[in-house]
């Protein structure tokens, strides 16, 4: 008795929930590099230092402050220097009642001040004595934030 051979062909595949998979990928990675990048204002030129390296562990309870000066094209608007948080602005002295109000966010969440650390990214141009400032502020009694980190880029020779 003698078999025949059925034509073989290859099995079509479909590739439509590949497609799908792949560019929910995309989707959810372009989200979250947004959020990454939320904190950081484009217009704040942060200085540079051989000395300055990015952190070795990513610290879980920031604050970031921006403090630098309303620019647009690159050329400053003005010569105050202004606090950049949370798309407002402030002056430093006007910033006060916004850290008195990040304070009770981590007092309500029950995490210890001494666990947040205030991220400052300063403009090269800005005076270090209202840095200082600023940190003396966010030391105050009703504030009271203990842990600071500046930022600054790495300055390669």
């Amino acid at each position: 008795m003698k078999i025949k051979g059925a034509d073989s062909t290859p099995p079509d595949v479909d590739m439509t929930p590949m497609i799908d998979i792949v560019f929910q990928l995309i989707a959810f990675f372009m989200v979250i590099t947004n959020f990454e990048q939320q904190q950081a204002d484009e217009r704040i030129t942060l200085p540079k230092d051989q000395l300055a390296k990015p952190p070795e562990v990513k610290r879980e309870n920031v604050v970031v402050i921006n403090l630098g000066f309303d620019k647009a094209d690159g050329e400053k608007i003005s010569d105050e220097p202004l606090i950049l948080f949370g798309g407002e602005q402030f002056t430093v002295e006007g910033s006060r009642a916004r850290l008195q109000q990040e304070a009770q966010f981590y007092e309500v969440i029950d995490t210890a001040l001494d666990e947040v650390t205030v991220e400052i990214r300063a403009d090269a141009d800005v005076p270090a004595g209202l840095v200082q400032s600023l940190i003396k502020m966010c030391q105050e009694e009703g504030i009271g934030f203990t842990r600071f980190a500046l930022k600054a880029t790495q300055q390669i020779n």
